[in-house]
């Protein structure tokens, strides 16, 4: 008895362990979308308003949006995220490139959508500034970002700063809150769930 019951559970698991292997490839399928999807709008975005503030705000006075505590003024920026470190062009652009690297090699095992969207936005946010970097003066990788949204006392940025930061922290909280690249640890805690008395 004991053998025909061992030999229906494998039977029975070969099924399982295909319908998990393929429904984990849609699963990376979806995530790899979701990633590649917001990357391409926060581009995109940077990209397109950067080059609205370049023709309309660059060599005249800031636009008020919220009196002095929020303008729209061009800046060129040599340095990082929030003009810092504006004396290490060279650095950040190698920094940028390695962020786009790693970011493609981890969306390989990606399928996690909440990760997906954190690493679309570093990876846009990324490429957006990486731009700059490569095709603004004065010159191929040495590049000044255009920064044009001023908070008073506070820093001026783009919308590939924004996208970064925001990245950033959702990722920083993913991983306080224990999730997986590859969504495991939702799934063990759904399985807990499933399997706790009621």
């Amino acid at each position: 008895m004991e053998q025909i019951i061992t030999s229906d559970n494998a039977s029975q698991s070969q099924p399982e362990t295909a319908t998990r292997a393929v429904d984990g490839r849609a699963l990376a399928r979806r995530s790899l979308t979701a990633l590649l999807t917001a990357a391409a709008l926060t581009y995109a975005l940077d990209i397109g308003t950067k080059l609205v503030a370049v023709s309309r705000l660059e060599g005249r006075e800031p636009v008020a949006v919220a009196g002095r505590v929020l303008t729209l003024q061009v800046f060129r920026n040599s340095g990082a995220a929030f003009s810092s470190g504006q004396a290490f062009t060279a650095v950040f652009t190698v920094i940028s490139v390695a962020v786009v690297v790693v970011i493609a090699r981890v969306a390989r095992r990606l399928q996690s959508f909440p990760w997906a969207v954190a690493l679309g936005l570093l990876l846009g946010g990324a490429l957006g500034n990486l731009t700059d970097r490569i095709f603004r003066a004065p010159g191929v990788f040495r590049g000044h970002v255009v920064d044009f949204i001023s908070v008073e006392h506070f820093a001026v940025f783009n919308l590939a700063d924004s996208a970064i930061v925001c990245g950033g922290a959702l990722a920083v909280l993913l991983s306080f809150l224990g999730t997986s690249l590859d969504g495991s640890a939702s799934q063990d805690l759904q399985g807990r769930r499933i399997l706790a008395p009621r």
